[in-house]
């Protein structure tokens, strides 16, 4: 059984090296290019939301009441079109993410500060200020240089997630390597 183990997490190691090696690598590549990832970025979130309009509306086909049927179908058809609108027209889609990626970056400040204050009397509860004012001062950069920024706040952090996810996972496979051994 331990055999059986140690040869699964070997033959696993690999894969999981090659993997967090490709995710470092477009990691880079969407920092170098930041608005083709952002692009990108916007592409699939407009799929998703055609998907999930599609979805809506099959749930609206098999409702059993008018009303419930109609907000559903209305649903169905609401991200359709958004979805749609954002696969023909990625850079406004991308624009619009980025005044999302803004407020969402606002409201994590604002309850950053939030936090502290209930916090407050605990040890290092002074960092969630700075994390809060930090977040606030990305939120506000984000909003102040948009439409502009939109060429890259997407794109830059789409790329800096599949870096650290890629690295994360490569030390976790280096670490668990010497118990395939």
């Amino acid at each position: 059984m331990t055999h059986e183990f140690a040869s699964d997490m070997e033959h696993r190691a690999g894969w999981s090296g090659l993997w967090s090696g490709l995710m470092i690598l477009a990691g880079i590549l969407a920092i170098a290019v930041p608005w083709i990832a952002g692009v990108a970025v916007a592409a699939l979130v407009g799929w998703l939301l055609i998907l999930s309009g599609i979805l809506h509306l099959a749930f609206a086909w098999r409702g059993a009441h008018g009303a419930a049927v109609m907000w559903e179908a209305l649903l169905g058809v609401l991200y359709g079109a958004t979805g749609l609108y954002i696969v023909l027209n990625p850079i406004a889609g991308l624009a619009s993410l980025t005044l999302v990626v803004s407020a969402y970056l606002f409201f994590e400040g604002v309850l950053e500060l939030v936090l502290f204050v209930l916090l407050r009397s605990m040890i290092g509860a002074a960092w969630f200020v700075v994390d809060g004012l930090v977040t606030l001062a990305l939120a506000g950069l984000i909003a102040i240089t948009w439409p502009s920024s939109a060429v890259w706040v997407v794109g830059t952090m789409a790329g800096i997630s599949m870096l650290f996810s890629g690295i994360t996972r490569l030390m976790l496979e280096r670490a668990t390597r010497p118990l395939a051994a």
